[in-house]
């Protein structure tokens, strides 16, 4: 069975860079004898399988053709008589398409290894037309090496696809993806500036405003946290933040933090005096059965803090700290129902007035 390693890995192998996982792909084979030699199909649209010890992708070689709208419109080719060459044509990036193989050598019909060493973005053939998506991977890709530049070329074709508006084919949930993954990059920034000079910004998220970029990409470099750099990104939402998340399909866990953001960072980065409005917030960002949301909160005030050039907010952890020492043992139990939450609460409240 000719197999060879492919795409990321050897790419990530080529860069220096921890290799995370490995991607192969058979040549001159079938998934019937795959199958029978122990291989576990986990791919639905394609012919992906898993090794029977490594549990490693392997991939069967394979040719698309565009025959629909959509990142999911391709006619998929599988056959024996698929080449390497062949497979490694249908990628998106020349950096994406290099092969090795077993004893070690590079199979590189489209010079990635020479934009590797010069460090360029470059689409393998007209075929990158056919997939939207690869604007949103080649935007990931440009945050993700911050030394690598886009060839104008590629550039030129993306700016085609943008134009005739190819953009509104692709699911809220792949455009989630990327922009999730490119969040997770040490220059986030490069992903959402290259999108914005292609003139894809209005299209995908236009209640994102400039100044809300540069906050995200001040932010990027005082937190890893990729919750909060979304929020960051957020903060100056021009349209409704709700309506925009939603159309985004944005998990749960980056919605929370960027509407608790928004409507208390001004709180957090203040530096009340007056208890009672320190402790209405503290039970608003519901702080008591969700501390680690409230920790994030406080550390997203610092940041943005920093960022505005402001004196560091007041210390929440500390006055976190004051409220949860009082527990519920510390109350009266024959009190009951709502005359035992107000009698905590006001212990609670005397603790931090006690402290400030």
């Amino acid at each position: 069975m000719e197999t060879y390693l492919v795409g990321g890995a050897v790419r990530d192998e080529l860069l220096g860079l921890p290799v995370l996982d490995r991607d192969w792909v058979v040549v001159g084979n079938t998934e019937q004898a795959l199958l029978e030699q122990g291989y576990e199909r986990v791919g639905k649209d394609f012919p992906v399988f898993l090794h029977p010890t490594s549990k490693e992708e392997y991939a069967l070689a394979r040719k698309e053709r565009k025959i629909a709208s959509g990142h999911r419109g391709f006619e998929c080719d599988a056959s024996i008589t698929v080449t390497l060459e062949e497979d490694l044509l249908r990628r998106d990036l020349t950096i994406n398409a290099i092969a090795k193989t077993i004893s070690g050598n590079y199979i590189d019909p489209h010079h990635g290894l020479a934009d590797i060493e010069q460090r360029i973005l470059r689409h393998v053939s007209p075929a990158f037309l056919e997939d939207p998506l690869r604007i949103l991977r080649l935007a990931r890709f440009y945050a993700r090496f911050a030394d690598f530049s886009v060839a104008p070329e590629t550039l030129k074709l993306a700016r085609q696809m943008i134009d005739e508006d190819q953009l509104t084919e692709l699911a809220a949930e792949r455009i989630w993806i990327e922009m999730s993954k490119a969040l997770e990059t040490e220059h986030p920034e490069r992903f959402f500036r290259l999108l914005n000079e292609l003139g894809a910004h209005a299209r995908l998220w236009p209640a994102i405003s400039a100044s809300s970029m540069d906050i995200m990409n001040k932010l990027a470099k005082l937190t890893a946290k990729s919750e909060l750099r979304f929020a960051g990104l957020c903060y100056h939402a021009t349209d409704s933040l709700a309506r925009c998340l939603k159309s985004l399909k944005v998990p749960n866990r980056y919605v929370d933090v960027a509407l608790a953001s928004q409507k208390h960072l001004d709180t957090l980065l203040s530096d009340p005096q007056d208890p009672e409005k320190i402790f209405v917030l503290i039970e608003q960002l519901d702080a008591f059965r969700r501390p680690e949301r409230f920790h994030d909160l406080y550390e997203l005030a610092l940041a943005m803090s920093s960022i505005f050039q402001q004196s560091p907010p007041a210390d929440w952890d500390y006055y976190l700290k004051i409220v949860t020492s009082v527990t519920s043992d510390q109350v009266d139990p024959e009190l009951k129902g709502p005359k035992f939450g107000a009698a905590l609460r006001e212990k609670r409240l005397t603790a931090l007035r006690e402290a400030l």
